[in-house]
């Protein structure tokens, strides 16, 4: 059953986020081995039993198969003999395994189980490998015997993880508890932290890694609601049973009843626990998270430095330049960081490449620059000279990708500072050897013990494996240089005439098309008009005797004595008295509904104002004025604002 589960897509019995291994989503062999070649046959053993599958696209490619069909064949690990119900069914899958893989009979088969050392273990086997353009394998496999490789990639300005399979495996995970071979050698893996010089660990907290958690609330909400729904209806079943069973003690009715109420009560058990695990996520989501983020320095080579990124300890992002390292100076020069985060503040990308949420990476990088400059202060490396502390390490060429001299004295130099961690081959655990100067150049066997252990508190496997002892850094959020202030105050500045510069960018608009090409916070209201002005509230509509009336009553015909009063009478109104008015008479015509007016003039909102009486007429003559004012004035009583009476009637008489 498990090795058929290996076909199925999303499969994995690992997928909680509470768990610390990195394979959650059931489809790395799958996708990973299709990557590589076009068919993979599996041999495992277990529990007396021996299984082969094979997965192969050359076999559904030329029988023009549409659906997935895989060879599942089984034998017994002792007797060697077949384990089936269905003879005939075991000898058409182990044909397909004999015509479609590189091995063409039982015997050949049985040996690829020889090879599984134990009583149990599995061999994956990838065959027909990619090609490239050129006909050649993607994969090298003989430049190296011990190594495979990428194929046309030059060593040179690569990074070696990026083109060696074996240099990749080494550091893949942050802290390996297993054995790799490649091409039956073994890999000596490394815990990057332990080759590091004058390591240190600095805490990271933050709130800001939602995401992960957010999605698993929502998901244990979902569960807790459905496990609730299913206790109810159970607990609705029982006892809807129990008041129909009534007073029938029968045995059947008895073990009914005692059946369904046994699950109503393992229905509601399952319910509490899915709302404990629902009530703990949601305050986990509250509690910020802490990372452990641990610098050092690479002295042995020191072109190889940025950020390494794990998560569930396998190695997701490699070689991240972050903070000084940016600005591709000497600063935080050689410095390596390595954090290894959780599924809980970030989640991977399927092909364990990359990050899923991007915005939420670019947070953890800025944060591991702040951490890193920290560090580069706290190792006082540019206060001694940069150059000088090179030189101490060997490194005697201004090119900064040169390796460092060979010379005895420097390979001491550098081992003096970095003690040798090597793993146990038998207990797996990591043993730190004291330093010899007889080990400077010695190369350690693959097979390495405990019992080699020139210390003698740790030369066996029972002993204990001692943690590594990181010194505890702190960020130190200090007051800003007035250097890093004028600078800040610039990138501000050149900001704000960003915006200001595409505020004053002006589309011409021809037709109707041209103002939905416009982006949503483009208005279409005239350049002339104040965008910053309040808006006054609309009043309610006019009824029409309102809208087709004039503007105001005519003036009253007056006496020539009273017009000789009036520009004195006037001018003893001050203005602001006169606002006043005007305001008052304007928002008392806005009440108005059942009041006819007449046109007149206004002087407070036409640019053209009522030019002074100079000359004294008689009585006819002013209402001959009054009427033509009025005819003229009542075609556009439509375009001038109404008043009730303009500020010359308001005078005294």
């Amino acid at each position: 059953d498990e090795a058929a589960s290996v076909i199925q897509f999303g499969k994995s019995a690992k997928r909680s986020p509470e768990s610390t291994q990195i394979g959650q989503y059931g489809n790395g062999l799958k996708s990973g081995s299709m990557r590589i070649g076009k068919d993979f046959i599996l041999f495992t053993k277990k529990d007396n039993t021996m299984t082969c599958l094979l997965l192969s696209r050359t076999f559904h490619e030329e029988e023009g198969i549409d659906e997935v069909i895989v060879p599942l064949p089984t034998w017994n690990a002792w007797s060697r003999e077949p384990v089936t119900d269905n003879m005939e069914k075991f000898g058409i899958e182990t044909e397909l395994i004999y015509k479609y893989s590189p091995f063409k009979s039982e015997q050949e088969v049985m040996e690829q189980f020889n090879k599984i050392h134990g009583e149990k273990g599995t061999l994956v086997i990838i065959f027909n490998l990619k090609l490239m353009d050129n006909g050649e394998p993607e994969l090298d496999v003989t430049s190296d015997p011990q190594d495979i490789q990428m194929a046309e990639t030059p060593p040179e300005g690569t990074k070696p993880e990026r083109r060696s399979f074996r240099a990749y495996a080494a550091v893949l995970y942050i802290d390996p508890r297993m054995r790799i071979f490649i091409n039956g050698h073994k890999v000596q893996t490394k815990r990057l932290s332990c080759c590091l010089y004058k390591p240190r660990m600095y805490k990271y907290t933050s709130n800001r890694f939602k995401t992960r958690a957010e999605q698993e609330v929502k998901k244990a909400e979902h569960m807790a609601r459905i496990a609730e729904e299913k206790a109810r209806e159970a607990e609705s079943k029982a006892r809807a049973l129990e008041l129909r069973l009534g007073g029938d003690l029968t045995r059947e009715s008895r073990v009914t009843l005692r059946q369904v109420q046994n699950s109503a009560i393992t229905m509601r058990r399952e319910a509490d626990v899915k709302k404990r695990i629902k009530d703990a996520k949601q305050r986990a989501l509250k509690e910020p998270k802490e990372l452990n983020f641990i610098f050092g320095v690479n002295i042995e080579q020191r072109d190889l430095d940025g950020m390494f990124i794990y998560n569930c300890s396998r190695l997701i992002k490699m070689y991240e330049k972050v903070g000084p390292q940016l600005e591709g100076g000497m600063a935080c020069g050689g410095v390596v960081g390595v954090v290894d985060v959780p599924y809980l503040v970030l989640e991977p990308t399927h092909n364990k490449q990359d990050f899923a949420d991007a915005k939420e990476y670019r947070h953890l990088l800025k944060a591991m620059g702040e951490h890193l400059a920290q560090y580069w202060k706290d190792v006082a490396i540019a206060q001694r000279g940069i150059i000088k502390f090179w030189d101490e390490f060997g490194y005697l060429s201004a090119n900064w990708n040169q390796p460092p001299s060979s010379e005895l004295r420097y390979k001491r130099r550098r081992a003096m500072e970095i003690p040798t961690t090597i793993q146990c081959d038998v207990c797996l655990k990591w043993r730190t050897l004291p330093f010899q100067l007889s080990s400077v150049e010695k190369n350690y066997p693959d097979s390495w013990v405990c019992s080699m252990n020139p210390d003698p508190e740790q030369d066996r496997c029972e002993a204990a494996e001692q943690k590594q002892k990181v010194p505890l850094g702190t960020l130190k959020k200090g007051l800003k240089s007035q250097e890093e202030k004028q600078k800040q105050l610039t990138e501000k500045i050149r900001q704000q005439q960003e915006k200001l510069e595409a505020l004053q960018k002006t589309t011409p608009i021809r037709c109707q098309a041209d103002v939905k090409k416009l982006p949503l916070e483009v208005t279409t209201q005239p350049a002339g008009e104040s965008q910053t002005r309040p808006q006054r509230p609309r009043s309610p509509p006019l009824p029409d005797v309102i809208k087709n009336a004039p503007s105001r009553p005519p003036p009253r015909p007056k006496s020539v004595s009273q017009l000789k009063k009036s520009p004195s009478a006037c001018s003893n109104i001050s203005a602001p008295k006169l606002g006043n008015v005007l305001s008052k008479e304007e928002a008392s015509t806005s009440r108005t509904h059942q009041h006819t007016v007449t046109a007149g003039k206004s002087n407070s909102t036409l640019k053209t104002l009522a030019k002074p009486a100079t000359t004294t007429k008689p009585p006819s003559a002013v209402l001959q004025n009054a009427k033509s004012s009025r005819e003229t004035h009542s075609s556009k009583a439509a375009k001038v604002p109404a008043l009730k009476k303009s500020a010359t009637d308001k005078c005294p008489q």
